[in-house]
Parts: C-alpha cells; structure tokens; sequence
C-alpha cells in the first residue's frame, strides 16, 4: 500500500566535511562544500496521526535505510524537472518516548534552487509530504489484518482507540514540498499496489454498510465457535495425557480447520468417555426385590 504522511523541514546551512563525504557517494561529480546547501527532515513516526493510523516502530529502522537517496521534489509531481533535492543520510531518533526518522537531504546551490534555500530559511517551505510503501496494515485492537476484522479506525473497544499500524516496509519514494501537507489535508493517501480492495471499502462504497455489519456478527459468532472447539480439543487431549504439551496442542487445534476439529473432538470425547466411563455414586436396585419391611410405613 503507497503511503503519504507530513513531516517537516529544518534548515541548516554548509554541510560538514562527512556529510559532504556522504552527499559525493551519491553525485556523479565531485562536489565541494559552497556548492550545496544541507537540511535536516523529520519524517514519518510511531505515533497516531489524524487518519487514526501509526509505524510499527519496528519498521522505522528499515524504512530509514530506504530512504537514503531518494530525491525531493515538489507537490509529488513525479518529473524531472520537479526534482530538488535528495536524501544522503538517515537515522532513527527517540525522544520522550517518540520514535521517528530523521533525515539530511541537501539541493545544489544556484539557479532556481536559491529560491527554494530562501524559503527553506525564512520557514516558507517548512512542511513535507513523504511517499512511501508498506506491506502490513494490521489492527492495533485484534492484530488482524486492518479491513478484514470489522474494527473500525477512531472507534474506542475496551477503552482502546482503534488504529491501523503499518508494518513491513517495502519501499521509499520521495519526499516533496507541498503547500499543505497531505495529512492536513485529508490523511494518508494510499492505495493497494494489487489493484484489489477490502470488502469493507466495497461496503462502504456501494451503500452495504448494513450487509456487511451483518456478516461480521456471523462472522464473529464463527470464530467464537472456533475457539471454543479448540479449547475443548485441548481440554481433551490433556484428559487423555498424550505426552503432548498444552502449547503443542494448542497450536495443531488453531491450525485446524473447523470440520476438523468437530472431528476430532467427537474422537477425543469417545476416548475419554471409554477410558474415564461415567459412574453414579450410589448404585443402583436392579434385581433386588423390594420388601415390605425395607420401606417406612405410615
């Protein structure tokens, strides 16, 4: 899924003689420090933003190194001639217990660019939009891939604001100058590589809210019947002490499918109703005759 998200711009200045080292591993010719011009940008991070979306801060570490070279361009119109500047070094920075990228992007001094310089230094242009891709977008309620457990981004389960987190970082685009950054704007822009589309985004686009809430309680009501068909295949196996542990078997049962669990649980029961029969704790008077003087007369 192609992500956008809104960070910001710093400016610095000359570029020291490392991150000059840094900027020449990417450019054709050699550079010197007067010809370019170096600024710090804070990218994407591990916090909810305004879509009710996070990065696992996990995936800033990969995605960080994605971003090393990339270019910077302006209002995401992917040309030549839009290109400004690019990225030479990244890292991931944490403070008070916030996680996110930072990175030094530099542009070639004269020309047009002086302008964009100016405007970086004045705080003109002081907001990004950062384009990138990721692989994962899993609930932070259930851990379910996001749009396919009925959990609805902003909605609060159990005290919880539910978010999607983005994980698994496949690739990093570009950053771009924009007047207003994408999620101001109206959030994350992104759209599945694959072309396909969740069923609750056709719910939602075709007026089948209704159907689709439907279909969730079934569903939900379904995996509730799992669970407890795997409880009661686990409960069983440790009755009949098949040396197996409980994590073992609990892991087999949430491989198994439904049918076969049933399956499994009815042969389980008859072997623990074969072993273990079940007793009454007084027995019984079959084949005894009932006396007269055995009972209380009135």
């Amino acid at each position: 899924m192609e992500i956008r998200k809104a960070a910001e711009a710093a400016g610095s200045g000359a570029p020291t003689a490392v991150q000059l080292e840094a900027i020449n591993a990417l450019a054709k010719a050699r550079l010197n420090g007067e010809q370019v011009y170096v600024f710090s940008v804070r990218l994407c991070d591990d916090q909810m933003d305004r879509d009710h979306e996070r990065f696992d801060p996990r995936a800033l570490g990969k995605l960080a190194k994605l971003f090393i070279g990339k270019t910077g361009i302006l209002d995401h119109k992917w040309s030549a001639g839009n290109q400004v500047a690019r990225i030479f070094e990244t890292q991931v920075v944490q403070e008070e217990g916030i996680s996110y990228i930072k990175a030094w992007a530099y542009i070639r001094r004269g020309g047009a660019n002086e302008e964009i310089i100016a405007d970086i230094e004045a705080g003109i242009k002081k907001e990004v939009s950062v384009g990138c891709a990721m692989g994962r977008s899993v609930c932070s309620v259930c851990g379910s891939e996001y749009g396919t457990c009925g959990h609805v981004k902003g909605e609060v389960y159990d005290g919880q604001v539910c978010c999607a987190i983005l994980q698994e970082p496949v690739d990093a685009y570009e950053f771009s100058f924009v007047a207003v950054p994408a999620q101001r704007e109206a959030g994350v822009l992104k759209g599945l590589g694959s072309g396909q589309r969740t069923l609750k985004e056709l719910a939602e686009e075709f007026g089948a809210q209704a159907e689709y809430r439907a279909l969730f309680k079934e569903a939900e009501l379904g995996r509730r019947y799992q669970k407890e068909l795997e409880d009661s295949v686990v409960r069983l196996g440790l009755t009949l002490e098949l040396g197996v542990t409980e994590p073992v078997l609990r892991n087999l049962a949430k491989r198994a499918a439904a049918e076969d669990l049933l399956a499994l649980k009815e042969a389980l029961e008859a072997r623990v109703n074969e072993m273990l029969p079940v007793c009454t704790q007084l027995g019984g008077r079959v084949g005894k005759q009932e006396m007269l003087e055995s009972g209380f007369l009135v």
